[in-house]
């Protein structure tokens, strides 16, 4: 999971929209896609590209799949803000 693929996945609007959805817990595709106009098969692309970037993880409940934020990749995304803000404050 790299940095380039964070920055692809939330370069898109709808993507972004879905991290927002998950704020609150865990979601089913279903319950996701019934919050944006689109055909399940889209937003199975979008969530692809949010697990593949490691900004959501899935897991098999029963018969569905549950996605959910991975805290932990936007922290290192915070953490290497952060780092940038020290080091150009530190120049000044």
């Amino acid at each position: 999971m790299s940095f380039q693929a964070t920055f692809k996945a939330l370069s898109d609007k709808t993507r972004r929209g879905i991290l927002e959805k998950l704020k609150d817990g865990k979601m089913t595709a279903g319950e996701i896609g019934s919050n944006f106009d689109m055909t399940g098969a889209t937003v199975s692309h979008h969530l692809s590209v949010l697990r593949d970037s490691g900004l959501i993880l899935d897991e098999k409940i029963g018969k569905n799949i549950y996605y959910e934020l991975n805290l932990s990749v936007l922290e290192g995304i915070l953490g290497w803000v952060e780092d940038l803000r020290s080091e150009n404050n530190e120049r000044k």
